[in-house]
């Protein structure tokens, strides 16, 4: 989804999104209401007044990242309009088919790079296809849902900094709210159970912070693991299973600066560039007749894509009573076709006919036959 003229890209649930913004303003308002305006009499003017800025600073600077996070290219590879030209011969046939699975050599590492047929593309390395976006992505680490947006090369460090900030104001909050029924306890000297139910607005926050601080307390140091060892969550998950060792770590200091000092590589989409209009897709006796690597193959994910195409199909062979010809119609025919039907509509002639059974001759014919003879 493409707002302000292709400023910001978002993924197609960005729904999700508003929920996610609610849920960080809705108890940070309800914070400066009922428990920082009553510390600001308590506290003096200058302390007072700091506890509600700085609550609406990290506010504003948590959404920042997460319109950062949310609303640019995560790193999407454009798709190829064909499939490139295969460089080997299927072993039983001498038509070309590409290879399903490729090896590239990178900084000396061999990497195994796949075939996508969605995209007509080899995917580089460390680069996935994501179900719900519909694109390969670099480095891709995983789709989040309350950000509606791939994780992933050109998103992540605005990704950890947007986990990092939420956890770190559940905390000023849940903290701040301690502080505010510990003033009651004191100054009225009462019980901590007394003074928690003078301020219910205190106890609902506490929980709610509490609650999302081990969410995103959790999540960001996960994080910080994986950017230590130089991992996607992709990827850690699968050299888990695999029990491979990872060939990208290069050192946790050098890990960290590739996340957060290097510079964050251009998009390679122009998402602001007119559309273009491509050409027709060669036929496969035009390129030598290659074939895709999944031709012949009984793939789950192209028998789920074709599903529909062959659902189509089979209702249009209905229609035709199972006749496979396909009737080519020209512009001029249809014109007249259209002229043909305005004529009717002006003269008031009914342009739908009655309809005769298979043993009687239509009106027409009859008189079509008469006219011959």
């Amino acid at each position: 989804i493409f707002c302000l003229q292709g400023r910001f890209i978002f993924g197609p649930d960005v729904r999700s999104l508003g929920l996610t913004i609610s849920l960080i303003v809705v108890p940070v308002i309800v914070f400066c209401i009922f428990v920082a305006s009553k510390l600001m009499i308590d506290f003096s003017d200058t302390w007072g007044l700091s506890i509600v800025s700085v609550a609406v600073v990290i506010t504003i600077y948590d959404l920042i990242l997460l319109m950062l996070t949310s609303g640019r290219d995560p790193g999407i590879v454009p798709r190829n309009s064909h499939p490139p030209q295969p460089e080997v011969l299927d072993g039983t046939s001498q038509t070309p088919r590409l290879p399903r699975v490729k090896e590239v050599e990178v900084n000396g590492n061999i990497f195994k790079v796949k075939y996508c047929d969605t995209c007509m593309l080899y995917r580089p390395p460390r680069c996935s296809h994501c179900s719900i976006c519909n694109n390969c992505v670099e480095r891709f680490d995983h789709h989040c849902p309350w950000v509606g947006q791939c994780i992933a090369q050109r998103n992540y460090r605005f990704f950890f900094m947007f986990v990092f900030s939420t956890t770190l104001l559940c905390v000023y909050v849940l903290a701040f709210c301690c502080v505010y029924i510990k003033k009651i306890k004191e100054s009225e000297d009462i019980t901590i159970w007394k003074a928690m139910l003078k301020t219910p607005a205190s106890i609902a926050l506490i929980i709610y912070t509490f609650i999302c601080m081990w969410f995103v307390g959790g999540l960001t140091g996960f994080h910080l693991y994986l950017i230590s060892t130089n991992q996607t969550t992709y990827e850690n998950f699968r050299y888990s299973y695999d029990r491979r060792s990872n060939p990208h770590n290069k050192g946790v200091v050098d890990n960290f600066k590739e996340i957060f000092c290097s510079a964050i590589p251009p998009s390679k989409n122009d998402f602001r560039a007119m559309v273009t209009r491509e050409a027709p897709m060669p036929s496969r006796s035009a390129v030598g007749g290659f074939v895709s690597p999944n031709m012949g193959r009984g793939n789950d994910e192209i028998e789920m894509r074709r599903k529909g195409v062959w659902a189509m199909a089979e209702h249009g062979d209905d229609k035709n009573g199972g006749n496979d010809e396909r009737f080519h119609v020209n512009d001029d025919e249809l014109g007249d076709i259209r002229t043909t039907t305005d004529d009717d509509e002006r003269s008031g002639r009914p342009n739908i006919h009655p309809r005769h059974s298979s043993w009687e001759m239509s009106p027409e014919v009859v008189a079509l036959a008469a006219r011959r003879t």
